[in-house]
C-alpha cells in the first residue's frame, strides 16, 4: 500500500534539537513527523513498532549510538532508511555511518529544504550527502593508496641500496640476474621512478628502507 505522506522518526538526545528538526519539517507538505527518540536502543524499538519511511538519526548519543542503531535498525524487518543528520563530519563517522547501512549524511546546518528533499530521496534509497561530506568522501577516494613492496622486494631494494650490482643481488639471494631485474622493474613501477638511485631515495621517503 502507499502511503500519501512519508512518515518520519526524529532521534536526537537533544530535546530542543529534535524540537527544531520537528517545526522545521511541520508545514512540510508530503512529511509526517510520527516519532521522536532520545537514544539509539529507543529509536530501534521506535522503528520497530512504528515502521516509519526514513529515520533522522544523530550519531553521537547515550545507550546506543547512532551508528550502531542504524546497523541495527538496517538488520531489523522494517523497510526504514536511515539519514543521519549530525554536526561531525570526520572521515571515521561518515565511514562507519555508511557501512552501518544509512542512505544519506547530512550536517545540522541543512535548510528545511534540503532537509525536506532529503527525507523524500532517501525514502526512495536513493544516495544523500551534504556538500562537505561529498567532498571529504571524494577527497579520500582521490588519497594515493600506500605502496607496499614484497618481502624479496625489499630484499633487491635493499641489497641495491648496499650498492651491490644485479649480480651480486643475484649471488647474495640466490636468485638469476633476470629474476633480480624482474623484481627490479616491479619495485620502479610502484614506487614510480625510472631508476635504481631514486627507487632507493622514494623507499627511504615512504619509511620502506632504514637509512643506514
Amino acid at each position: 500500500m502507499t502511503r500519501d505522506r512519508l512518515r518520519v522518526v526524529v532521534v536526537d538526545d537533544h530535546t530542543v534539537m529534535r524540537a527544531g528538526v520537528v517545526a522545521l519539517l511541520a508545514a512540510e507538505p508530503g512529511i509526517e513527523i510520527v516519532g521522536e527518540a532520545g537514544d539509539g536502543r529507543e529509536a530501534v524499538e521506535l522503528v520497530a513498532r512504528l515502521d516509519p519511511d526514513v529515520a533522522l538519526m544523530d550519531l553521537r548519543m547515550p545507550v546506543l549510538d547512532g551508528t550502531s542503531a542504524t546497523a541495527a535498525i538496517v538488520a531489523g524487518p522494517a523497510r526504514t532508511k536511515v539519514l543521519i543528520v549530525t554536526t561531525y563530519d570526520t572521515d571515521e563517522e561518515i565511514e562507519r555511518a555508511v557501512e552501518a547501512g544509512a542512505v544519506g549524511y547530512l550536517l545540522k546546518d541543512t535548510t528545511r529544504e534540503q532537509l525536506a528533499d532529503a527525507i523524500r530521496s532517501a525514502a526512495r534509497g536513493e544516495t544523500v550527502l551534504a556538500p562537505r561530506v561529498a567532498e571529504r568522501l571524494v577527497a579520500r577516494m582521490r588519497r594515493p593508496a600506500p605502496v607496499v613492496l614484497t618481502a624479496r622486494e625489499l630484499d633487491v631494494l635493499g641489497a641495491v641500496a648496499d650498492g651491490l650490482s644485479n649480480v651480486e643481488i643475484g649471488r647474495r639471494l640466490v636468485i638469476t640476474e633476470a629474476t633480480v631485474k624482474t623484481h627490479l622493474l616491479r619495485v620502479f613501477a610502484k614506487l614510480d621512478v625510472s631508476d635504481r638511485t631514486l627507487a632507493v631515495v622514494r623507499a627511504m621517503e615512504l619509511g620502506l628502507l632504514r637509512r643506514a
